[in-house]
């Protein structure tokens, strides 16, 4: 199995860094032909508009919503879960997907100097609380039906799943805890 880690700003290394410590391949992805090469998409924590403005540019916008509902699986965290999203609240962003049914606010907790970290539980993974790490995190507002929420933090979902589709508002890649990875890893091996 090869995991693609999307390659154009952000936690690019660190997310190759625990999925390589999870014991399976990972290619970086910045062209669209790479795409081709992976059986799973990670689009990172970072600055969401310029990753979509890049999405864009480089032509891989259309490519992995396609790839996407096609029944690619695709896990985003932060900036991640913002271009994933159905709908941003009070903006939009360029080269959104679109293929997780939530509403989110952008930058919802705080700007960078309000970030935080916080212990959340998350019955999925094991009974040991998840130390999470909210970066200019955005907030899930709402979610359709078929979204199933795995965590929540003060009232909002923080960790959600959609079929193939794993999105969060924080960060795992920045901690020493591989299960959300195992978690997804599981996820494209049909769990």
């Amino acid at each position: 199995m090869r995991i693609g880690i999307l390659d154009l700003q952000g936690d690019v290394r660190e997310h190759a860094n625990a999925f390589l410590k999870c014991g399976v391949d990972v290619a970086r992805v910045k062209k669209a032909w790479q795409l081709s090469d992976v059986d799973a998409l990670v689009i990172p924590g970072g600055e969401s508009t310029t990753i979509g403005t890049l999405m864009e540019r480089y032509g891989l916008s259309e490519l992995i919503r396609r790839r996407a509902l096609e029944g690619m699986p695709v896990f985003g965290t932060c900036a991640g879960l913002i271009l994933m999203a159905s709908s941003v609240l009070e903006e939009d962003v360029p080269g959104r997907l679109g293929i997780i049914n939530v509403a989110v606010r952008r930058n919802a907790y705080g700007r960078q100097i309000e970030s935080f970290e916080a212990d959340i539980h998350i019955p999925a993974i094991g009974d040991d609380p998840f130390r999470a790490v909210f970066i200019r995190a955005p907030v899930i507002e709402s979610i359709s039906p078929g979204v199933e929420v795995l965590a929540e933090f003060e009232g909002y979902p923080v960790l959600v799943r959609e079929g193939k589709f794993l999105a969060s508002s924080f960060h795992p890649e920045l901690t020493d805890d591989l299960r959300i990875c195992r978690y997804f890893l599981d996820m494209i091996q049909g769990g």
